[in-house]
């Protein structure tokens, strides 16, 4: 008997000694990220938790910290399905220190406008390429025996109004862009799981879209793994049960428990449909470990080596560093006397985006730590903040204490924190209850290193008691703007109030915090609220001139700008691209006194740089994890090459960008555009071209393309596995620079007559290559049989009419092209 078969004989004997009821209770959450065990059929609890940029476990807390990973956007960037296969590894390995069987993860809905609030949080504009680097990466998680669930299943592409929002897509469209990357995933890489979105398509809500859970995805695509609902994401027991959720998030209170036995007794779901949810439930438990008699999936003699999380971090986020732009600045030269290190994210790098994506790092490293480190001793560096944009202060940098307080006023417990950041969510430290918690308490010291104006803060929402030194600050309730409710405590309102110390002294804080008689959301209990303090700092004018001048007498000026929380996070989509602040004024007038401007960009997704022409060379550094620092100094000094191409179309003004509505008319957003998003839709721009190509970076080498050519490998294949190569694309390119290098060879499928419904061009495949200084490069791409495919009323097809198989750098620049001289692959 192989293991496949041991596990589902374990299944079904599980399966056949329980009850309604017991069957009923594998299907929601006992808590807010674990299903119940059931020592009866020797099954253990299964934790969840989330994972797209760091596996955080059970408790959401600084004093439980974990590798910060760089962001998916950064991930994405890096084109290379072994690095994300590595990543998925060190999230295994991270998931299981935290005793955590599913990372919930990755995020693989598509840049379909630059302001999607979660932008960061997904890989890319095309869903090749994001079906590609998910499954690397659901592979590498579920190689280490953790289960993920790529989401969020489906069209879920925008914040706006998330949790009801209906996405109205034509067939075609949903085909050929939302579904694909999950498709891919699924057949690559057979994930344990999916993600249910909270949002409807075609006015079905996913948990309850019989049509593409039972049908495409079970039925079509032969997925047999789980199907969770997003946290509160159940609504309707009955059609949530019949459309195949297999469970319902988080606990106690869930629309499944009761409500699924009264509808089963009462006829309105067959028992039979119970049956297979459990029996699904059943399945992940036994592949991770959870189901006696039944072997896991990855036995532990099988699990991979142990990875150096910090290191792994560090190569990601400098692989992923795409280079636009550079005049031969970079790499920085040994020789410099001097460099200027400019912008307040120079010494507090964003280092991921807001929501459930966050973890609290193990170490942060900051770019100026990292110049500093890698810079010859000799070299002297400037810091000026120059204009900072955080809108909220950030947390006390001290170390903190929580008390916890019962009702009748009582302590019942304390803990340690790193900072001024207080957040539990589901679960309490030292076995507290929710249930007895009436009151936080946070006390600290603010060490004041300077006189001047302080500002001390509170960010969260509900009654708040502040004091300094005795004095009452504030004795109020805080409410929250807008109607998300995760919104409100992953990025609440913040109250500021002013401290006129006259000299470098030290000031007691007390936050007090009373929590509402129901501090639950959704049932499951909730603390979260940041004590912030802000340092005298210059006027803005002040802040610029100073950084004017610093650059102005510096060999080589590097000015670090960014997003802010505020910006882009969970929850909330983007009203503008624009940097926030004054930091385009910043970069001008830094550019202006120094023709040797390096501006790194720290953000998750497209922001606008009016400046772009004006500086010697633009980074993107995405949000790159904890390691930032270190793995930029890596790239600006040359260490490493920055291995980045875009993966996905940056713009170069608001006016030009082709799909910017997110928001809802009578609760519906219509993707009117069709398949026309990303690179599809600029190429049919008349006088509008983006700021970069999808696609696009460069290196420190140079390279030319020399030939192309395309082999079919099989003929026409009918039924064959659609993520099959059926050709092969051979590019041969030189690197003709002055050092070794790495090329992102692209290879697109362009139909010689593009018209109202078919994009120009559409990424079939891609590989990297390396090689010496004037050495020969050969990549060999296999392009899958979906590359020469469109959907129809027939379903998939090939596609009709001439068609050029064109190679090259990015999606606008392909200088090789073969015709398909026969007939396309169907």
């Amino acid at each position: 008997m192989t293991p496949d078969q041991q596990r589902e004989t374990a299944v079904e004997a599980a399966l056949g000694k329980l009850d309604l009821a017991a069957k009923v209770a594998l299907l929601a959450g006992a808590d807010m990220w674990s299903l119940p065990a059931n020592q009866e059929i020797g099954l253990g609890r299964l934790v969840m938790s989330d994972g797209p940029a760091g596996v955080r476990g059970e408790h959401w807390t600084a004093d439980d910290p974990s590798v910060s990973v760089p962001s998916p956007t950064a991930l994405a960037a890096a084109w290379s399905r072994e690095l994300a296969h590595r990543t998925g590894q060190l999230l295994a390995q991270e998931a299981r220190r935290k005793g955590a069987h599913v990372v919930l993860a990755p995020t693989v809905n598509l840049h379909r406008s630059p302001r999607g609030g979660r932008h960061f949080e997904a890989y890319s504009e095309d869903p090749l390429l994001s079906g590609e680097i998910g499954a690397a990466f659901v592979s590498g998680v579920q190689s280490g025996g953790v289960a993920t669930t790529p989401k969020h299943w489906v069209a879920n592409d925008s914040e706006t109004e998330r949790y009801t929002v209906d996405v109205r897509v034509d067939e075609r469209t949903l085909r050929e862009l939302y579904l694909a990357p999950f498709e891919a995933i699924v057949r690559k890489a057979t994930p344990w799981g999916l993600m249910a979105s909270y949002n409807q398509v075609n006015g079905v809500s996913m948990s309850a879209n019989q049509e593409l859970n039972n049908g495409v995805l079970r039925e079509e695509w032969g997925f047999d793994g789980i199907l969770v609902s997003d946290w509160t994401g159940a609504r309707d027991t009955v059609r949530d049960a019949l459309a195949g959720l297999d469970i319902a998030m988080p606990g106690p209170v869930t629309v499944y428990g009761e409500h699924l036995v009264k509808a089963v007794r009462e006829g309105l779901v067959p028992e039979e449909t119970v049956d297979e949810l459990a029996r699904r439930v059943l399945r992940l438990a036994a592949r991770v470990g959870l189901l006696a008699d039944a072997p896991a999936a990855v036995p532990a003699e099988e699990l991979p080596a142990a990875i150096d999380g910090e290191a792994l971090a560090r190569e990601v986020a400098a692989a992923g560093m795409t280079l636009v732009s550079n005049d031969g600045v970079l790499p920085l030269s040994d020789s410099l006397g001097s460099v200027a290190l400019i912008g307040a994210a120079a010494v507090e790098a964003r280092i991921g985006g807001g929501g459930s994506a966050q973890v609290f790092p193990t170490r942060v490293i900051a770019p100026l730590e990292g110049l500093r480190t890698a810079l010859p001793q000799e070299t002297a560096i400037g810091f000026a903040v120059g204009a900072d944009p955080n809108v909220d202060l950030r947390p006390l940098a001290a170390r903190t204490e929580a008390r916890f307080l019962g009702r009748d006023g009582s302590e019942l417990g304390r803990v340690a924190l790193p900072d001024g950041t207080a957040r539990w969510i589901g679960q309490l430290p030292a076995g507290i209850s929710f249930a007895d918690l009436a009151e936080v308490e946070l006390t600290g010291v603010l060490a004041a290193r300077s006189e001047g104006l302080h500002r001390v803060g509170i960010r969260g929402v509900g009654r708040f008691v502040l004091e300094a030194d005795g004095a009452v600050l504030f004795d109020d309730v805080v409410v929250p703007v807008g109607t998300d409710p995760a919104a409100a405590f992953l990025n609440p309102p913040e109250q500021v109030f002013e401290l006129e110390l006259d000299g470098a002294r030290t000031v007691a804080l007390k936050l007090r915090h009373v929590l509402p008689e129901n501090s639950g959301f959704a049932g499951f209990g909730l603390v979260s609220f940041v004590l912030g303090h802000g340092e005298p700092t210059g006027t803005a004018d002040e802040l610029l001139d100073e950084a004017v001048a610093v650059a102005a007498a510096a060999d080589v000026a590097v000015v670090v700008v960014g997003t802010t929380e505020e910006v882009e996070s969970e929850g909330v989509d983007r009203a503008s691209l624009a940097l926030p602040g004054r930091q385009d004024e910043l970069v001008a007038r830094v550019a202006a006194v120094n023709p040797r401007t390096v501006v790194v960009v720290n953000a998750g997704a497209p922001v606008l740089m009016p400046w772009r022409d004006d500086v010697a060379a633009v980074l993107l550094a995405w949000f790159p994890g904890q390691e930032a620092g270190a793995a930029l100094a890596d790239v600006l000094t040359g260490a490493v090459e920055p291995g980045g191409r875009l993966p996905t179309t940056w713009p170069a003004t608001e006016a030009d960008v082709p799909v910017w509505e997110v928001e809802t008319t009578d609760g519906r957003l219509e993707y009117r555009e069709g398949l026309f998003v990303g690179y599809r839709a600029w190429q049919r721009r008349d006088g509008a071209a983006p700021a970069y190509w999808f696609g696009h970076g460069l290196g420190y080498t140079d390279w030319s393309y020399e030939g192309l050519e395309l082999r079919l490998l099989t003929p026409e294949t009918g039924g064959a596995d659609p993520y099959a190569p059926v050709a092969e694309a051979v590019v041969r390119v030189r690197n003709t620079g002055a050092r070794a290098g790495r090329e992102v060879v692209q290879v697109y499928l362009c139909p010689d007559r593009a018209d109202a419904a078919t994009p120009g061009s559409a990424l079939a495949g891609f590989a990297a290559v390396t090689a010496a200084p004037g050495e020969l490069a050969e990549a060999r791409i296999g392009l899958p049989l979906r590359a020469f495919q469109r959907w129809g009323a027939e379903g998939w097809t090939g596609r009709e009419g001439d068609h050029q198989v064109r190679a090259g750098r990015s999606a606008a620049d392909l200088p090789l092209s073969v015709a398909l001289e026969v007939p396309l692959p169907r």
